[in-house]
């Protein structure tokens, strides 16, 4: 259609114009479908509302709202090392915008002194400038000092406010585990954040020296060519800016595409990485290639649109804010010396006249110069509007999920019978009541729920009480980690009564443990460090002791040091792994354990030395384990048939036997 239309504009306008018109209502009609097509489909359009939320940044009354609040964050009072860094940048702005002023009046002189071959006055103002270079070169390095000081600063401020979120409670497991709003909270917390923060200063110097210079060059011009030229300049600004300002509007949405798309890319690498092993064996090289060159090609394609797109609008920005500005400074400049009603001139030398226009020309093209560093701010202000939106959008993640709000998208839409029934019984995250008491677990009508909703039991009640041991068995996906998750308060309780020992009183001991980088102590003590460890009285040797009951003391004499820094994750074997997180267990002392088959890389004997040993120190244990040599060990068992069932009982005799 396009090569037809082509073709009909060079036989006949008319002709062209109602194929154009065809043509155009063909296009609405197409992108009406599709938006009816999205409409008939409601997981669509939900994805697409929410999207088009998330991505939308735009320089706006939102994002001066944004931009403050996070403000306050970074400057959090008026007189903090923050301000001081404000002050001195706008000291140092004006400074410089006087001496860029005090430049321009010596090097007219200069230049006077050389075409009126004035001797003296060319080495008066020649040696002025050699003396003035020292201090405007301080001046220019104390901006940048200022400028560099202020973004490590708010960067410093704002990253520590967001850890501080980010790592309160288990919030840092439920934006990853319960929440799906913020894919790649690491993305946000580096690479964004000083983005952000590299954007807000260098905008802060962008915007003031520029309007510093341009209410200086008012005031100087106005004396000099009358207020009618600094007026026209003004106008102009205002007109180019509001109109490139909405031709940028795009900018802040793909800046957040593109940030996302960063992420992504840096996500599938770092997912590499960590499972690398298991990649290795499954020679699964060319599939995670793909995996990668999938992402990166997606993220490349937005950076060639983004690049052409800045491509156009460098044109137009070139063409508007510097060219026409110009154009605009030498029609201003003129006027004065070109209209013959102008009578400031008529009696002036060719002298004089040159002066007067070298000293007003070089003023107004500096002026010039600044509106167009302020309408080319617009710019950075776009840009700047994606980076707010991306961090405003994580804090209100963070608060939402440090006040046991989350949002979690659901892949299968049920229909709205189902969805309502499902929502009066499961969908209401913290709707039960967690009871902290000591020396006790017990559920009382308690759903045993997924975040997503998905039901494994709707109504549990047992009761255990310190010194008793349960088992826990089951199929696999019957809910045997669900009910740890709710134990650990790492997922919410949709009803009912939970009644259990704080969070510090209960410890888990996965099949897989976590080995924190630092020191042979650092594993043990862990999440403790060696100044907890000398508060609670613990010395060097109960730990060693701890090392011995678990048979890892020839660790501490092969590395000789408590102190001794490793990759542990790599040192340690997979068996003595699980015992360092037994020692660990050993030394917090909690008075119930979840044990989540972490000794099964442990040999027999060592492991019922470990459960003789937790029941000689008073924990309880909650196991879950496929070895039939540990039913001896436990008073009750906890049974899910993963269908929604369960029974709890105690074990007998006969339960051993049928265990054995």
């Amino acid at each position: 259609m396009a090569a037809v239309s082509k073709y009909l504009t060079a036989k006949n306008s008319s002709i062209a114009g109602g194929v154009l018109l065809v043509l155009y209502i063909l296009k609405q009609r197409r992108r009406a479908a599709k938006l009816k097509g999205k409409k008939g489909s409601s997981e669509v359009l939900l994805n697409n509302e929410k999207d088009s939320k998330k991505d939308r940044a735009a320089v706006d009354k939102d994002f001066v709202l944004r931009i403050f609040r996070i403000l306050r964050i970074m400057v959090p009072r008026f007189f903090c090392k923050e301000t001081g860094y404000l002050l001195l940048i706008a000291a140092m702005l004006v400074t410089r915008t006087y001496c860029d002023v005090w430049m321009i009046q010596n090097g007219t002189m200069i230049e006077s002194g050389i075409i009126g071959r004035d001797i003296n006055l060319f080495k008066k103002h020649f040696y002025f400038y050699i003396a003035a270079i020292p201090g405007i070169a301080l001046v220019n390095n104390f901006l940048k000092l200022g400028l560099n000081k202020l973004k490590l600063r708010f960067r410093e401020k704002l990253t520590k406010h967001l850890y501080d979120e980010y790592l309160k409670g288990y919030t840092y497991y439920k934006m990853g585990n319960l929440d799906n709003r913020i894919a790649n909270a690491d993305q946000l917390l580096t690479q964004d954040v000083e983005k952000f923060c590299n954007s807000v200063v260098d905008l802060y110097s962008n915007l003031s020296k520029p309007l510093l210079d341009i209410g200086l060059y008012i005031f100087k011009l106005t004396s000099a060519i009358g207020a009618q030229g600094p007026a026209s300049m003004m106008a102009y600004l205002l007109v180019s800016g509001l109109f490139l300002t909405r031709l940028r509007r795009p900018i802040g949405k793909m800046t957040v595409t593109e940030q996302r798309f960063e992420g992504e890319y840096r996500y599938v690498n770092s997912r590499l990485i960590t499972n690398s092993e298991e990649i290795a064996f499954y020679n699964g090289n060319l599939r995670e290639k793909q995996t990668i060159h999938a992402t990166f090609n997606k993220l490349v394609d937005h950076l060639h649109n983004f690049i052409f797109f800045r491509f156009s609008m460098g044109f137009v920005d070139s063409l508007i804010a510097k060219y026409l500005a110009t154009v605009v400074g030498y029609l201003v400049v003129s006027r004065p010396f070109l209209n013959p009603s102008d009578t400031r001139h008529l009696t002036s030398t060719h002298s004089e006249l040159l002066e007067d226009y070298y000293q007003s020309g070089r003023m107004l093209l500096r002026m010039s110069q600044a509106l167009g560093r302020i309408v080319l701010a617009g710019r950075e202000m776009s840009r700047l509007s994606g980076f707010t939106s991306r961090i405003t959008e994580l804090m209100k993640v963070l608060k939402e999920l440090n006040s046991g709000t989350y949002e979690r998208t659901m892949v299968n839409q049920p229909n709205s019978g189902e969805l309502e029934a499902e929502e009066k019984v499961t969908l209401i995250p913290g709707g039960g009541q967690i009871v902290n008491m000591d020396n006790i677990i017990k559920f009382e009508h308690t759903p045993l729920a997924t975040p997503n909703g998905d039901v494994l039991i709707k109504d549990l009640n047992f009761e255990v009480r310190s010194g008793a041991n349960v088992l826990v068995c089951g199929p696999n996906g019957c809910g045997k980690s669900s009910l740890f998750r709710v134990l650990g308060e790492l997922w919410p309780l949709f009803g009912g009564q939970l009644t259990k020992p704080e969070r510090g009183k209960l410890f888990y001991v996965p099949q897989r443990p976590y080995m924190t980088l630092g020191t042979l102590r650092d594993q043990v003590i862990y999440p403790d460090t060696y100044d907890d460890q000398k508060r609670k009285g613990i010395s060097d040797l109960v730990l060693k002791e701890y090392l011995d009951n678990v048979q890892l003391g020839h660790i501490l004499d092969r590395e000789a040091s408590w102190d001794t820094v490793q990759d542990w994750m790599d040192v340690l074997s997979g068996g003595e792994k699980q015992r360092m997180a037994m020692a660990r267990l050993f030394y917090h002392k909690p008075q119930f354990a979840i044990l989540d088959e972490c000794t099964s890389a442990v040999s027999v004997d060592v492991e019922d030395y470990i459960y003789s040993h937790c029941r000689m120190v008073g924990i309880s244990l909650f196991t879950v384990s496929h070895r039939k040599s540990l039913w001896k060990h436990h008073e009750y068992y906890l049974h899910m048939d993963g269908r929604g069932n369960y029974e709890f009982k105690p074990i007998t005799e006969e339960t051993v036997e049928f265990g054995s």
